[in-house]
């Protein structure tokens, strides 16, 4: 075997390292920079090679190879007429080992020795315990440095942001006073605006504040009973005045099929919908918003409910869609400049609609317009009390997924619906006709009554239907003819589909 080359596979505990090496010790192999000790020893206990780390740790340098392994582990290996004899388990199995190095000083090593056939001897690999530990300790000091920046950062953003509040508090509270006494009309207007700059300045405290609490995880759910529609009701008040100064339109419409009372966070709720409807009304000029909210499914006693911001705002690019729920990112550094916003309310929204079960998503075209979609879970209010709400962790422990649409579909249990019926069908097939020929024609006015239409004849419809309904409605109010003339076909064909399966089963 001296002075042959041969070309071997070590079988390693994590990889397989292919190399050529020769009896004399001389290593090409991969094991040569490794940082476990590696000894290959023969039958006499000889050691053949050994890589860089053994040299090293072990203190001898070029010598080590032509030593006796028991000089390395004089605990487990005695030198005999035979070469050696040891109790030592040959094989997988890793063991505690102590080495010594030339200087006869000793460190601990995890040790695994297998026979290698394709040498005719051993081959020992081992890990330095005290290196191995020290590296842990290193890990969990690093880790805990990291917690601690952590809270550091999220005691001084609280202190700042309760810091900066007090101020802009006290001249909001000066302010209100002032401006019902104040006669001269300009500084009335001069005082409003000062109020409203202050309002500005609280909200992007309140983000900033949200996103450290999120960062930290001590952001938390608080469910209660609350009146659905005086929720909606409130934030259509927030928004109402500033975006009809605007000279823009705004609507709100909510779903009949939503229970009164629901059980949810409220004030989370409404932190989503301010952010969403505060970017509209900021990126909107000319148009409308809207608002619309429906109910898609119902598993229990939990409902999910599907949130729909429009607006006729400056769109965004599709390539640029995914920045819109980073952190501290703005699609473009000139919107900051121009609108202002710190970057942040997308991406709170984006995790607080995901703490209740949902999702969120953008469709937007530049100076297209741009629609926001998200999906929430609460508990039906009319049905149950706040003790027994069903949450979306005590669905997906039942093996329901809550963003499935056919597990959905098959859990709900509605009574025998009107929707689907012969009758149905064929008025619903011909309003249908009748609104791709007005979007053909051009006729958006005649075209959103006839979509009114639809809508009020597919109320009780499966939910695909339903967000292709919304689909449709979202591309008449933008007057897209494409999006509008492919939204129809595909509902069309839709609902035909969905009607030759019911017929099929009949």
């Amino acid at each position: 075997m001296a002075g042959q080359l041969k070309t071997v596979v070590f079988r390693l505990p994590r990889l397989y390292v292919e190399g050529i090496m020769n009896q004399a010790g001389v290593g090409i192999l991969p094991v040569e920079d490794a940082l476990e000790l590696f000894l290959l020893f023969d039958a006499g206990g000889t050691i053949l090679y050994a890589n860089a780390a053994a040299r090293d740790k072990l203190e001898y340098g070029k010598e080590l190879c032509g030593r006796h392994i028991s000089a390395i582990f004089p605990n487990e290996f005695k030198q005999s007429e035979q070469g050696f004899s040891t109790e030592y388990p040959f094989g997988s199995q890793q063991k505690n080992l102590t080495a010594y190095r030339k200087n006869l000083t000793c460190f601990p090593v995890e040790a695994r020795i297998v026979w290698a056939e394709e040498y005719g001897g051993y081959l020992c690999m081992a890990n330095d315990i005290l290196e191995k530990e020290f590296l842990k300790q290193e890990m969990e000091r690093v880790k805990q440095e990291a917690q601690d920046a952590l809270k550091v950062r999220s005691e001084f953003v609280a202190n700042v942001t309760h810091e900066l509040r007090t101020p802009v508090n006290g001249i909001l509270g000066n302010v209100k006073e002032l401006t019902p006494r104040e006669e001269d009309e300009e500084k009335r207007r001069t005082l409003q605006l000062v109020e409203r700059c202050c309002g500005d300045m609280n909200r992007l405290i309140n983000n900033i504040l949200d996103f450290s609490k999120l960062e930290a995880g001590k952001f938390v759910l608080e469910a209660r009973r609350f009146h659905f529609r005086n929720m909606i009701q409130y934030v259509k008040g927030n928004h109402q005045n500033r975006i009809t100064e605007k000279g823009l339109e705004f609507f709100v419409t909510i779903s009949p099929e939503i229970p009164e009372y629901i059980i949810g966070d409220e004030l989370k709720i409404v932190q989503i919908l301010n952010n969403l409807l505060s970017n509209a009304q900021k990126f909107t000029h000319v148009g409308r918003i809207s608002l619309e909210i429906i109910k898609t499914a119902q598993v229990e006693n939990a409902v999910e409910l599907y949130f729909f911001v429009m607006d006729t705002g400056i769109g965004i690019k599709k390539e640029d869609h995914d920045k819109l729920f980073q952190s501290f990112s703005q699609v473009d550094a000139s919107i900051s400049r121009t609108y202002g916003g710190t970057g942040l309310g997308l991406n709170i929204s984006k995790q607080l609609v995901e703490m209740m079960g949902g999702s969120i998503s953008v469709e937007s075209e530049k100076n297209r317009g741009t629609t926001f979609a998200f999906s929430i879970w609460v508990t039906d209010g009319d049905a149950v009390s706040e003790e027994d709400a069903v949450s979306v962790p005590l669905l997906q422990r039942k093996g329901i997924d809550p963003l499935s649409l056919s597990e959905l579909r098959k859990q709900e249990e509605a009574p025998e619906r009107v929707y689907g019926t012969a009758e149905h069908k064929e008025l619903l097939k011909k309003t249908l006709t009748k609104l791709i020929l007005c979007i053909e024609m051009g006729n958006w006015e005649k075209a959103e009554d006839f979509m009114e239409t639809i809508k009020q004849l597919t109320e009780e419809a499966p939910r695909e239907v339903s967000r292709g309904i919304l689909r449709l409605k979202m591309a008449v109010q933008k007057e897209n003819y494409e999006k509008a003339l492919e939204s129809a076909e595909q509902l069309t064909a839709l609902v035909e589909q969905e009607a030759e399966e019911k017929d099929g089963n009949g």
